[in-house]
C-alpha cells in the first residue's frame, strides 16, 4: 500500500481519552478508540507528540525528543502485569472527567509509578530481562534522559541551566557522582520509559492488526529545558554560559504586529551537517518506531526559519536564515529509506519561499496540509478551498490549534465568513461540523482528518489549545465515556464509504 492511499481518520491525543485516573492513557479506552475507528471505517489515528511534557504541560514543549510520556502509562495494565496491587489504586484522586488537572495527576501518578518500580525490582532476573534488554538497546538516548529527569527531581524540577554549574556543564566528575548518588532514581526513570514503550507498542500493534495506522507528531524545535539541549549543547546556538544566543519564532503578520516569540534554542546546522545529521537520523528513527507516519510541526523551518536575537522582547527584530533543506532529508532517507512524512506547511510566505518549500516537499514526496476552516476567513488565500487541492495533500477540518468548528461558527467567525461557509458547504448552521467533515471527505485530497471534538459537534469549551495563551483551557480537554457511540460510527462510516475512503 502506498504511504498515503485515499483514506481518512481522527485526531485525538491519548490524554483526552476517558478513564478513571484523571488523564487518558493507553489502557482499555485506547483500545476501545481503535475499535471505534474500525467500526467507523477509519484508517488513521493522529496524536499530538507523545514526549514527556514540560512548560505549561504542552506536548510541544517536551522534556525529551526521544522519551515517552509516563503520564500516558495505564495503571490497569500495570495491575494486570503484577507491578501494582489493587490497594495501590485506592488513593486515586477525585478529578474532573472533562479536564486533566496536570498538577494533581502528575503528583499521584509519579508516586504510583515509583511503587510499581519497587515491586518490579523484586521480580526474578528472568522476568526483568525485557527491561534490561530495553535499557541496552536504547542506551544512546535513555541514559541521558534518565539522568536528566533524576536531576530535575533532585533540584525541584528547575530548568537545567539553574542546576549547579558542574552538572549544567556536564563535568565528567560531577556526572559520575550524580550517577552514583541517584542510581535508584535513574533506574526508576528507565523503568518508566520501558513501561511506556511496552504499553504503547502493544497498542500500536493492536491498531495495525485491525487496519488502523498511527500518525505521530514531531515539533521541529526542542525546548531549552530538555535532555536534548543539555546532553548535546554543541548542536545548538548557546553561549559560554549555556544560554541561547538566538531563538525561534515567526515574524509579524496579520495575526500579530509583533510576531510570535517561541524561544526555542536554534540548531547549529553546520555542526549537524558535519556529522551527517546523526542526531536527526536518530530522532526520525525513534519517531518511526512509534508511528507509521510522522507529521512535522513548522516544517517550513527546514527551508528557512526566523532567527530572533536572544533577549528580544518581541519577534520583530529577527531575520530569515536558510535551513538545511534537501541535505537533511537526503541524509535521513539514505539512512532510513523512504519516510512517510506530513509537512505542516502553514504560515505566511513570500512567493520565493513558498515555491522553494513546495519544491523541497515534492522532491521527497511529503504532502502538505490544508485547513478547511481557513478557507473562510478571507485572509489565507485560495489554497484552502477544496476545489484547489492537489491529491497529494492532507485536509484537516481543523487542528489542535483551531477553535472547534461549532465554536468558530458561533463565536469566532464574522457574518460574512458564516455566509461564505454555508454557501460553499451547502450546510446548515445546526449541523455545521458535519458539513465540514463531508466536504473534507469528498475532496480529492488523499488523506482527510477531523478532530474528535468536531466529530461530536462540540463548542469552544472543547478546544484543545489557544495559541499564545497559558492556562487550564489548554491541553486539558477530555472526551466523555461513551460519547463515541455506534450511531456516530455508522454516520461517519457512511460518509467514508460514499467518498471511497474505506480501507
Amino acid at each position: 500500500m502506498p504511504p498515503f492511499p485515499r483514506r481518512s481518520g481522527l485526531i485525538l491525543h491519548p490524554t483526552s481519552l476517558p478513564g478513571p485516573y484523571g488523564i487518558g492513557d493507553v489502557g482499555v479506552e485506547a483500545y476501545r478508540f481503535v475499535d471505534f475507528l474500525v467500526a467507523a471505517g477509519q484508517t488513521w489515528w493522529q496524536t499530538l507528540p507523545l514526549n514527556p511534557t514540560g512548560f505549561a504541560d504542552s506536548p510541544y514543549q517536551g522534556l525529551s525528543a526521544f522519551a515517552g510520556n509516563p503520564m500516558l502509562i495505564s495503571p490497569d495494565r500495570l495491575l494486570a502485569a503484577g507491578h501494582l496491587m489493587v490497594d495501590d489504586l485506592a488513593d486515586r484522586p477525585v478529578c474532573s472527567d472533562e479536564r486533566v488537572d496536570f498538577g494533581v495527576v502528575i503528583a499521584w501518578k509519579s508516586a504510583l509509578l515509583d511503587r510499581a518500580f519497587e515491586r518490579f525490582r523484586a521480580f526474578s532476573a528472568a522476568d526483568r530481562a525485557p527491561f534490561a534488554q530495553f535499557c541496552q538497546a536504547q542506551a544512546a538516548w535513555l541514559n541521558d534522559v534518565a539522568l536528566f529527569m533524576a536531576l530535575k527531581q533532585e533540584y525541584g524540577m528547575r530548568t537545567w541551566t539553574e542546576w549547579p554549574a558542574p552538572l549544567a556543564a556536564r563535568d565528567p566528575d560531577a556526572l559520575a557522582q550524580a550517577r552514583n548518588e541517584l542510581a535508584d532514581a535513574i533506574e526508576a526513570q528507565k523503568y518508566r520509559q520501558w513501561v511506556f514503550f511496552t504499553q504503547w507498542n502493544d497498542l500500536r500493534r493492536y491498531a495495525n492488526r485491525r487496519g488502523v495506522r498511527i500518525i505521530g507528531d514531531m515539533p521541529i524545535f526542542v525546548a531549552l529545558d530538555s535532555a536534548d539541549v543539555w546532553a548535546h549543547p554543541h548542536l545548538f546556538h548557546l553561549d559560554d554560559d549555556l544560554r541561547p544566543t538566538c531563538v525561534s519564532g515567526v515574524p509579524p503578520d496579520y495575526f500579530s504586529e509583533t510576531g510570535q516569540l517561541w524561544g526555542h534554542p536554534l540548531y547549529r546546522w553546520d555542526v549537524m551537517a558535519a556529522d551527517g545529521y546523526r542526531w536527526w537520523i536518530d530522532r526520525f528513527r525513534a519517531a518511526f518506531a512509534v508511528a507509521d507516519v510522522v507529521r512535522i510541526d513548522h516544517f517550513r523551518g527546514f527551508y528557512n526559519y526566523w532567527e530572533i536575537p536572544a533577549g528580544a522582547s518581541t519577534a520583530i527584530d529577527g531575520r530569515w536564515v536558510d535551513g538545511p533543506r534537501d541535505a537533511l532529508f537526503t541524509a535521513v532517507t539514505s539512512a532510513l529509506g523512504d519516510v512517510a512524512i506530513i509537512a505542516e506547511d502553514l504560515g505566511d510566505f513570500t512567493p520565493e519561499s513558498r515555491a522553494g518549500l513546495d519544491t523541497l516537499m515534492a522532491q521527497f514526496g511529503f504532502p502538505g496540509m490544508r485547513i478547511l476552516q481557513f478557507a473562510f476567513n478571507r485572509r489565507e488565500g485560495d489554497r484552502f478551498f477544496p476545489h484547489n487541492y492537489p491529491r497529494a495533500c492532507v485536509v484537516y477540518t481543523g487542528t489542535h490549534d483551531n477553535d472547534t468548528l461549532v465554536g468558530w461558527f458561533t463565536s469566532s467567525s464574522t457574518d460574512a465568513e458564516r455566509r461564505d461557509a454555508l454557501r460553499y458547504l451547502c450546510g446548515t448552521a445546526d449541523d455545521i461540523s458535519w458539513a465540514f467533515i463531508r466536504t473534507a471527505w469528498m475532496s480529492v485530497a488523499d488523506t482527510a482528518l477531523t478532530t474528535v471534538q468536531d466529530l461530536l459537534g462540540l463548542g469552544s469549551e472543547a478546544r484543545m489549545n489557544l495559541p499564545g495563551t497559558l492556562g487550564m483551557h489548554n491541553w486539558t480537554w477530555r472526551t466523555s465515556a461513551g460519547a463515541l457511540d455506534q450511531q456516530i460510527a455508522r454516520r461517519l462510516r457512511d460518509l467514508t464509504e460514499i467518498y471511497q475512503r474505506l480501507p
